[in-house]
């Protein structure tokens, strides 16, 4: 466990030493706010609904920019063969770039605190479907920020892990958006591979463990994908 906090560490540090952690905070806080005060006062009442709803979408294009160079860098640069000789594992090196970026994404969202408590200064907030919204957030975060580090895993071109990041997290997130176009079955199916079916749930402040384990699910499944990958490393 100690080398798996070492490398988050380190990691974790590393986005404060360059600009990429300041820029997508930045854009982040200035898109949401654009967004969400634009229509707020619109809607008459003091709900957090709008923000978590624009804050999902914007993630979905935020965090592969966190996640493009977890190790596509690292191998670039020649700093992975160091780093998989050390007395570390796959899985430890995995494990602590993983909970690296996710240090700096819940940065972020406590960033956005804020936003709820300015809304409970304006009228009778509803603080169920916020938390439930922020597990939201934690979990379909976590799944992006998972498949971005599969993504990197892949290459030594922080351009191509983005692209890649990139299009399989919006490719999750709009899958639910075509349901109409399509027969019941493969509706019903579409919609359950979708973050934001199983997102918009928990921000109701419906909490099904069915959405929890959607979204740890394919977390697990990135994760494991990119330990194979840096695996493969190590015996070529």
């Amino acid at each position: 466990m100690k080398n798996v906090l070492t490398i988050a560490g380190r990691q974790f540090r590393s986005y404060f030493n360059g600009p990429v952690a300041y820029i997508v905070i930045c854009i982040v806080m200035l898109t949401l706010g654009f967004f969400f005060w634009k229509t707020f006062f619109l809607f008459g009442r003091a709900s957090a609904r709008e923000m978590f709803r624009w804050l999902s979408l914007i993630l979905v294009f935020a965090l592969p920019a966190l996640t493009m160079g977890l190790l596509a860098e690292e191998k670039r640069t020649g700093t992975i063969e160091l780093l998989i000789t050390m007395p570390v594992t796959e899985a430890q090196v995995i494990l602590g770039k993983f909970l690296g970026v996710f240090g700096l994404y819940a940065v972020l969202l406590a960033l956005t605190l804020p936003y709820p408590l300015s809304i409970a200064t304006l009228g009778d907030l509803d603080w169920g479907p916020v938390w439930g919204g922020y597990l939201g957030l934690v979990l379909q975060g976590s799944a992006v920020l998972a498949i971005g580090l599969m993504a990197s895993s892949w290459t030594n071109n922080q351009l191509i892990a983005l692209f890649v990041a990139l299009t399989l997290s919006v490719f999750f997130w709009v899958l639910d958006k075509f349901l109409p176009l399509l027969p019941t079955n493969a509706a019903s199916a579409l919609e359950w591979m979708s973050f934001d079916y199983h997102f918009q749930s928990m921000a109701r402040g419906v909490l099904d463990l069915r959405d929890v384990l959607f979204f740890v699910s394919v977390a697990a499944v990135a994760l494991a994908a990119a330990f194979r990958a840096l695996e493969s490393r190590r015996w070529s």
